[in-house]
């Protein structure tokens, strides 16, 4: 299965694959910390995880990731998945590693695996439908920051 979960010594390829996704969608400098990363990921009380995927035969290489936290909907009584981040390398998509991901989270949870996309992201919308997902209408989200 070309889906596997993270390890701490991943936390290189999980800052490039960050940065890579920055750039592809036009922000040029961003620049993680990794051992600030690594501390959120794999310390003693993680904030989030990830599952790295793999070209199939080729377990040593990193395709893509998914960068996911823990959320629970008060409504649905259970816990689910937030999807804060889906990247597939431009050189191995279309290969269903974008698809072995969703399912590998869809299968964490009997909640609801929700995520973000940019308006106007065609080729995403269209991925995204052909796996059966939808838009939440009606809902629009907000940020506070510090």
């Amino acid at each position: 299965m070309p889906v596997r979960d993270a390890v701490s010594e991943d936390i290189e390829e999980i800052c490039t694959l960050i940065e890579e996704h920055a750039v592809y969608e036009d922000k040029h400098d961003l620049k993680l910390d990794r051992a600030q990363m690594s501390g959120h990921l794999f310390g003693p009380e993680p904030k989030a995880w990830v599952l790295i995927a793999t070209p199939p035969g080729r377990p040593h290489e990193v395709a893509g990731f998914a960068f996911c936290s823990w959320n629970f909907s008060t409504w649905e009584g259970r816990p689910g998945i937030w999807l804060d981040d889906l990247f597939v390398r431009p050189q191995y998509r279309r290969h269903g590693l974008g698809q072995e991901l969703l399912d590998a989270l869809r299968a964490r949870t009997t909640g609801r695996v929700e995520w973000d996309m940019q308006a106007g992201n065609e080729k995403g919308e269209a991925f995204y439908a052909q796996l059966g997902a939808e838009p939440v209408p009606g809902w629009i989200r907000y940020r506070w920051r510090r």
